[in-house]
């Protein structure tokens, strides 16, 4: 069975405090994310689609991942684009990168993002896999289950 308890998954500064919003936060069996496209070091992508696309599937990944979860596992994307002549660009990325069988997805144009220079900002949600006992299966460095 599943977990009711929240789970936080924090920032890859380690020091969620310090920021406005956890990577990921996990309850019920499904991770929930929102990601741009920032690199590593923190600075953002800011080059065309296709880069910024391949930035944010692959943090989405590595969120996932540690959450227990997978690009495998999605169940809804929210796809925000702040220009809808992207979607041919961002399409071929995501078909190279989501497999079989697809979530389901929506594609909405913004005005604008948080950073001049974003063109895109995704929120998934996916299930989280199962342990062999049934419970969630969050990674070791998983901290800060809160319940409410």
């Amino acid at each position: 069975m599943a977990s009711s308890a929240i789970t936080r998954i924090p920032t890859p500064s380690g020091e969620p405090h310090t920021a406005l919003s956890a990577d990921a936060v996990s309850y019920v069996g499904v991770v929930f994310t929102t990601h741009v496209p920032d690199r590593a070091d923190g600075s953002l992508e800011l080059g065309d689609i296709r880069r910024q696309t391949e930035q944010v599937f692959h943090n989405l990944s590595e969120t996932l991942s540690a959450a227990g979860s997978s690009l495998s596992r999605l169940l809804h994307l929210t796809i925000h684009l702040t220009d809808m002549a992207d979607r041919e660009v961002f399409n071929e990325v995501y078909a190279a990168r989501i497999p079989q069988p697809l979530p389901v997805r929506c594609c909405v144009a913004v005005a604008a993002l948080a950073t001049e220079g974003m063109r895109i900002e995704i929120t998934a949600h996916a299930a989280v896999a199962p342990s062999a006992d049934g419970s969630s299966n969050l990674r070791d460095h998983v901290t800060g289950a809160a319940g409410t």
